[in-house]
This record gives structure tokens, sequence and C-alpha cells, in this order.
């Protein structure tokens, strides 16, 4: 199948980056999110994007405007109808993915390509509710989207090997890595990451090191470009606490326990850089 048009589900900071990355690779795009406002934050936001690649002289503002002008933003999904292929990019929210999941599946072409942008919802499980289970796909892009070379592709029990070779393709054609991965609590990177994060709040409830040396050394000796404390507050420390949860809930494997220390805090409201005060204070 040839992917000319993208359809996005979600104008947020995902759908987006995922509307940037796709127009600038010559793709034409429908961003759909749920009010006019929304939409228009959402273009905007391309748009300031572009501005400073602009400015880094890494395109040019022909280039720019022709990206721009290939991303239709709507408040209805009648529209994603043009599409090959529609990502759905909403809130990391069970029900309400299933919801859309659904409404795409009844309103689309039997032949379109349903993906999700899921960091940590089963693939299986979303698949089953739709009628084209072979036809679903994860799609986990890294934030920010426009600079982050990688893709998870996940492959749910039902995936066919034509909608996983579309979607590389795909993936691809955008300058992206992908990497497939079959379905599985965390996919691959958050599998290892976040227990990793998870061993760091350890170390540092026993008291090994501060907070800053056990970042240091995680940057120079393992090559981290930010330690795993204050990625850890850039991601939010209730994120990871409840990726954690599910881990242990998932594998039933006591080494997926969360830190005390990580639940203290936030328990107490230190939740990082979004609080203003995590492992570090902002």
């Amino acid at each position: 199948m040839s992917i000319t048009t993208v359809g996005i589900v979600g104008a947020g900071t995902m759908g987006n980056g995922i509307a940037q990355a796709c127009a600038v690779s010559g793709l034409n795009v429908v961003m759909v999110d749920i009010s006019e406002a929304a939409v228009a934050k959402g273009i905007a936001t391309v748009s300031g994007s572009l501005d400073r690649l602009l400015k880094k002289e890494k395109i040019s503002a022909v280039d720019k405007e022709a990206a721009l002008a290939r991303i239709k933003g709507s408040t209805h999904y009648g529209d994603l109808n043009s599409a090959q292929l529609v990502i759905e990019a909403a809130t990391e929210n069970y029900d309400l993915k299933v919801k859309i999941v659904k409404q795409l599946d009844e309103m689309l072409a039997p032949e379109v390509i349903v993906a999700t942008n899921t960091s940590s919802i089963s693939i299986t499980k979303l698949a089953a509710v739709t009628s084209r289970a072979d036809r679903f796909i994860g799609m986990h892009f890294f934030n920010p989207v426009p600079m982050m070379a990688l893709v998870e592709i996940i492959r749910g029990l039902q995936t066919s090997d034509a909608t996983h070779a579309a979607v590389h393709a795909m993936a691809t054609a955008l300058g992206k890595t992908p990497i497939t991965v079959k379905n599985s609590p965390g996919f691959v990177v958050n599998r290892i990451l976040v227990p990793m994060i998870n061993e760091a709040f350890f170390v540092l409830a026993e008291g090994l090191a501060s907070p800053e040396d056990i970042d240091a050394g995680m940057k120079l000796g393992c090559n981290q470009p930010i330690g795993p404390l204050a990625l850890a507050d850039m991601v939010g420390l209730d994120v990871c606490l409840a990726v954690m949860e599910v881990y242990l809930q998932e594998f039933g494997d006591s080494k997926y326990r969360a830190c005390p220390l990580l639940k203290e805090m936030v328990a107490a409201g230190r939740l990082g850089r979004k609080t203003g005060q995590g492992v570090y204070s902002y």
C-alpha cells in the first residue's frame, strides 16, 4: 500500500509533532481534534517549530510554507477519509483510545490502516475492539517527534505482514529509524528505561551518592545525554511510578517493585518539572 495522506487524531504535543514530521517529508496530513482552538494551537506549534529550523538554516522559507500547506486542520472525523493511514495520538488513556479506535473503525474504508501512538497500552487488546485487527498496529514515536529518530513499530498478535511492511516503509520515508517490537508492556525502550530510573531511586534512597553524582555517573560512564533522575523529573515521577506498577501487575515479578522513595515523592506531590519540584528544584 502506498501512503500519501496520513490522518492524525490529536493535535497535542505528539500529534502535532507527528504532523510536522509527515508534512516535512512530503506527505499530506489531516490533523483532527475536538475543538478549533486545539487544532489552531497544534498548527501554531508546528509553525513555531519550523521557524526554529528556518532560523538554524536547516530548512528554507519555501520548505516551511510547503510543509504547512500540506497540513489540514479539522474538527470533523469525516475529513480523515482521504487518508491511507490514520494515527491515533490522543492522551494515554485506555478508555479514550478505545472510544476513538471504535469510531475510526466504523467510518474508515476497510483497507485503511489504523495505528496508535501508545507508549504502554496493549496493541492486541486495542486491535480486538475493531473489525480490522489485521490492519491495526502500534507506532510509538518519541518526544520531540521532529528531532527523535526512533519509532517503535509494535505488532499485535493479529497484525498482518502487509500492514507491518507498509508502516515500516512509511516510518523510514519520514527519515526515522523504526524498530519492530512484539506486543508487551512497555515494549522495548520503556521496558528497559523505567526500571533503570527506578533503580536510580533505590541508589538515591540508600544514600550511595547524591542526585548530582548519580546523574553525572550515568552521563559520563554510560554516555547518556541526561541522567536518570533528571530524566525522571522531565518525564514525571507519577508517570514513572504508574509504569512500574503496570509492569508489576502484568509480569508478576518482584523485580518491578517501585522504589518506596519514588512512591513517597509522588505522594508528596513532588512530580518533577511540571510541579517545580522533583528530585531537583525548578
